[in-house]
């Protein structure tokens, strides 16, 4: 881990950051940013007064690794955190706890164990809505107690005398494999998980006394993450809306390498998070599920205008807010379901910054990777980041001419439960181009982003592309082993 520095990188003390993150949020889920079917006025406030990174990447397609990526500075290679449920403890938290930062999680992070410290003075975990089984990374026996577990919660919950909404219960609808993982929130609103998470954030700016130190607080929404769960009166309000619906050709099936195929035959087969996948699924089923999925961003929204308005009030007047999400969600398409892609609907991600007194607001459309943010926050809190494979996106916020974002973002994912056709799967993207590696396939996937934005023309086999493909797997190989060589004469335990 770096080390940690008290100079500021700003002028100025060192600010209080609040990073809100959301789970499996695409980048179409912002009226701001050009997502007419939505209504996110306070989102958009933040992109109205803020700097969004319209082109910003994940490192992973699925939730722990892409947070392990993001709060730790490194690649999943090097973190040795590849999918859900692997053991990760360690986190730049720590060095922000060190640096003089008050340091607070309410919400998800997805650490494993999902208590593990992390660097937090105080953390109030919420994990994933469906999950009743706390995972035992690396299949060892559990430990006492560690079979179950119960998270804030799920505390709350029972202290209210509730069931939560799961899979067992979904399962006993007459309709549960028509929903596509849409169901009605039946329970109080104020029970729902994001809006748990949002209120006890601004409870607990509310009702803490205000601290001597910068805050840094990580607040971590479950949503719009499966089960797509709102209360009545959003998913009403987007039932009633003209929506964008998946439009998937029977070319664009066939030319998926044989690991995508597996998947979507995978995800047909098991309701991971309660969704049923149907290639053949009506109009209607998939706009119910789509509405259901925007119902609940805009639910998100909602707590994000209350974290806004408690901070103002409480006087945390020198904030910096951090909004983006760990990974997209397919929504049906490529034929496809929440992740595990490398899809730009899986991969490309919101990514905002705000802080109206001290960076002038605007979009920027140079590619990014998401674990950017991470270095960013470090960096303003005065915490070196040299050491880092993220880089500081500080002189984008300050509107530096000669900054000019990265040349090319990676992701990678390992084999996992779901994921069961490849041992592993890597991307490499340019502003012009996407390349996707199967280690173990000679097929792959290749698109031509300016002519074909939407991914739906795979020219691996093209002999038209061939030297742009053999330029992408030696950009590919030239970076693991750059980061092999940067990362070798220290051993970061994040596990």
């Amino acid at each position: 881990m770096p080390d940690s520095s008290a100079e500021d990188s700003t002028s100025g003390d060192p600010p209080n950051v609040i990073f809100v993150t959301t789970d499996q949020q695409r980048l179409d889920t912002i009226h701001a940013l050009g997502a007419s079917h939505m209504d996110t006025p306070n989102i958009d406030r933040l992109v109205d007064e803020g700097v969004s990174f319209t082109d910003c990447h994940v490192t992973a397609p699925s939730c722990a690794p892409s947070r392990a990526s993001l709060f730790t500075g490194y690649y999943p290679h090097t973190t040795g955190i590849y999918r859900n449920g692997d053991r990760w403890t360690h986190s730049w938290v720590e060095d922000l706890s060190e640096a003089g930062y008050y340091t607070l999680n309410v919400g998800k992070m997805h650490t494993a164990p999902y208590n593990a410290p992390a660097g937090f003075d105080e953390r109030y975990e919420v994990e994933n809505k469906d999950r009743y089984l706390a995972p035992v990374p690396g299949g060892e026996p559990p430990l006492p107690g560690e079979k179950y577990y119960l998270d804030a919660w799920d505390r709350a919950l029972m202290a209210k005398g509730l069931h939560k909404q799961q899979r067992e219960f979904y399962r006993e609808w007459d309709d549960y494999e028509e929903r596509l993982g849409a169901f009605e929130w039946e329970l109080p609103k104020e029970a729902h998980p994001d809006v748990f998470v949002g209120e006890f954030t601004t409870q607990w700016l509310d009702r803490m006394p205000k601290l001597d130190r910068p805050l840094f607080a990580a607040v971590g929404f479950p949503g719009p993450h499966p089960p797509f769960d709102p209360t009545p009166e959003f998913a009403e309000e987007y039932m009633d809306r003209d929506l964008p619906l998946p439009d998937v050709s029977e070319a664009d099936l066939e030319s998926q390498p044989p690991p995508l195929k597996g998947l979507r035959e995978h995800n047909e087969e098991v309701d991971h998070d309660s969704v049923t996948h149907d290639l053949d699924a009506t109009e209607e089923q998939l706009h119910r599920q789509r509405a259901y999925y925007y119902a609940n961003v805009a639910m998100i929204d909602e707590q994000v205008g209350e974290i806004l308005d408690a901070l103002e009030r409480n006087g945390y007047d020198d904030t910096v807010v951090v909004f983006a999400s760990d990974h997209g969600e397919m929504l049906g398409d490529h034929g496809h379901v929440q992740k595990w892609t490398m899809y730009e609907e899986a991969t490309n991600v919101p990514a905002i910054v705000w802080s109206p007194d001290r960076f002038d607001s605007r979009e920027v459309d140079d590619l990014v990777s998401l674990f950017d943010l991470g270095a960013t926050v470090l960096d303003l809190a005065g915490v070196e980041t040299d050491d880092l494979e993220a880089e500081s996106l500080v002189p984008a916020l300050a509107g530096d001419d000669d900054w000019s974002g990265r040349e090319t973002v990676y992701a990678e994912h390992r084999r996992d439960g779901i994921l069961r056709e490849t041992e592993f799967m890597t991307m490499v993207r340019t502003d012009d181009w996407k390349l996707v590696h199967f280690v173990d396939y000679d097929e792959g996937q290749l698109f031509d982003l300016r002519e074909d934005p939407d991914e739906e023309e795979n020219l691996w086999h093209d002999p038209a592309a061939q030297d742009k493909k053999r330029e992408l797997l030696d950009r590919l190989l030239e970076w693991r082993i750059q980061s092999g060589v940067d990362t070798a004469d220290w051993a970061a335990d994040f596990r």
